[in-house]
């Protein structure tokens, strides 16, 4: 099965200068855990409700003066939408992440690949390894 199949289309992204307080903000009216953190055109990381909290928040920063930039993970993880969706799951597993952006062929984001999709979309035995990959607890 393919990406494009299951992904959902369309994204709200962010660019790095984005301030924290609106990154929280978009996450919170948007009703989203993430933001692809786009730089002319092109995917430069990304930022999670976590990456909020614990790069943002818990490392005592000025959070007045910290942007996207400043707590994105980099480089981003992304998977293409003529990928296989398995081949995502084993990268989600790889790496303990819940959501890809997807990029078309010229590598602009199109959209988000998340476990709620595999969930829907995919088939039962995927759907249980994907859950089942990125929940077990970080060692």
């Amino acid at each position: 099965m393919k990406i494009r199949d299951v992904m959902h289309k369309g994204v709200v992204a962010v660019d790095p200068g984005t301030s924290i307080r609106d990154l929280a903000a978009t996450m919170r009216d948007e009703d989203i855990g993430s933001l692809p953190v786009i730089e002319n055109d092109r995917l430069v990381g990304m930022v999670t409700d976590r990456d909020l909290v614990c790069r943002g928040l818990a490392d005592g920063h000025d959070i007045e003066a910290l942007t996207a930039r400043d707590i994105m993970t980099v480089p981003g993880l992304f998977c293409t939408e003529n990928g296989d969706v398995e081949d995502a799951v084993h990268l989600m597993d790889g790496r303990k992440v819940r959501r890809l952006p997807v990029v078309d062929s010229e590598e602009r984001v199109i959209g988000m690949l998340t476990l709620g999709d595999i969930s829907a979309g995919a088939s039962r035995d995927l759907s249980g390894e994907a859950i089942k990959a990125v929940s077990t607890h970080h060692v």
